[in-house]
């Protein structure tokens, strides 16, 4: 039994081998609605999910077909054997996927999956379906970043950290400025006076939570947004601290957590420039290295090497990478070779040399690289194909380069 282990654990990014792994689950069907998905959101008890399983595994007997019935019980009971192993649920919560994945009907096949996400769960699902539900994780994958939202105007401000589809509401203020109607026996001065002093006020005291929560908790920057003039007085004011990065300032009708969504539904082109911006840099620093015949070398042998020796410092890889590497082994003379071939393409089953059968195994090229590279502790860029320059590293370099530590 192949399990996946809680090793996945990343607080601040998508990690290639996550989307890997939720890859390789959407393909697996059921016969029937026996596949079981469960999300164990943050904080929740181990032994509460336990009893709920074991009510369901109560249920399974009344399933109809004996093949379902039988495949459920066994995924139920592998499922709650596992949650033995836990004291209390691990930091982001816990996911398991576990059913019958054989592809033949007259064998069965139950296997288990499990891992600890990138981003906390705050949901609490059990899902038994033909298919493994996993647009939870989906989703996740979206968010390679977090980002600070502030939604505010001149009474009320609200303050967001964004993870993809996740908001998390981390503070709501409320202003204590003077309101338009003064009372008598005040001057206009005056009066225009202690608003000004209030509104300065509650600028400072958005600033102070905007400080106390989102300095320090990796967030790529900040968004501003809010009806009126108010976001770009404050913005302009800024009262908070020097560190912060402002991403962009929008305007929206509301201030609520519809006023968060509704700054996230507008920031689609600056939170998509962050991370071309990010991709343009690596790959315009690659292509300088290549044309100055510097620190940088391209193509599957000569990057291989350079990962086998050590002198490979980071590695570019593109999403776009339409090959495979396959292992080629006789069965009758031993020969071994390896060859790279387009993922359409296949190989002559039979040794060229004693034309006998041949044992292959084969895997995406980009998995190939990802891995070797990450065992030899090196750095891995996933190069999209969504950006000019990524484009550009794929036609132009064959989508494969590295940078490197000497010549």
């Amino acid at each position: 039994m192949d399990e996946w282990k809680p090793c996945l654990k990343m607080a601040s990014e998508i990690d290639y081998k996550f989307k890997k792994l939720v890859k390789q689950l959407s393909k697996h069907r059921g016969s029937g609605t026996e596949l079981i998905s469960v999300y164990i959101p943050v904080g929740y008890p181990i032994h509460e999910t336990t009893n709920k399983l074991r009510g369901e595994l109560s249920q399974a007997s009344n399933i109809k077909s004996k093949s379902t019935r039988t495949n459920v019980t066994g995924a139920l009971e592998r499922i709650i054997n596992h949650l033995k192993l836990y004291r209390k649920t691990p930091e982001n919560g816990m996911v398991v996927f576990c059913g019958n994945i054989s592809d033949n009907p007259s064998k069965i096949d139950i296997e288990l999956f499990y891992f600890e996400p990138p981003f906390p769960i705050k949901m609490n699902i059990y899902r038994c379906d033909s298919r493994f539900f996993l647009e939870p994780l989906e989703q996740m994958m979206e968010a390679k970043d977090s980002y600070g939202v502030v939604v505010l105007d001149g009474r009320d401000a609200i303050l967001a950290i964004v993870k993809g589809t996740s908001i998390d509401v981390v503070k709501k203020l409320h202003s204590t400025a003077h309101a338009k109607i003064r009372k008598g026996g005040q001057s206009a001065a005056r009066y225009q006076r202690l608003i000004e002093e209030s509104i300065e006020k509650y600028y400072k005291r958005v600033g102070e939570a905007i400080d106390a929560h989102f300095l320090g908790k990796g967030l790529k920057g900040i968004i501003i947004g809010g009806p009126g003039p108010t976001k770009e007085f404050f913005y302009k004011a800024k009262p908070f601290n020097y560190q912060i990065k402002i991403l962009g300032v929008v305007d929206t009708g509301y201030t609520d957590e519809y006023g968060i969504r509704e700054v996230l539904a507008k920031s689609e082109d600056i939170l998509a420039e962050q991370e071309a911006v990010k991709e343009k840099i690596i790959v315009e620093r690659f292509i300088k290295e290549v044309v100055k015949d510097g620190l940088a070398t391209y193509g599957i042998k000569p990057v291989e090497d350079a990962i086998t020796s050590g002198q490979a410092s980071e590695i570019l890889v593109s999403e776009g990478l339409e090959y495979k590497r396959v292992g080629y082994q006789c069965e009758g003379c031993s020969e071994e070779k390896v060859f790279y071939i387009r993922e359409n393409e296949s190989l002559e089953e039979k040794c060229s040399s004693c034309g006998l059968g041949v044992k292959l195994e084969e895997e995406p090229l980009i998995d190939y690289f990802v891995e070797f590279a990450q065992e030899k502790g090196m750095k891995v860029h996933i190069i999209s194909t969504n950006t000019v320059e990524g484009n550009q590293f794929l036609q132009g370099f064959g989508g494969i380069g590295a940078f490197l530590r000497y010549k």
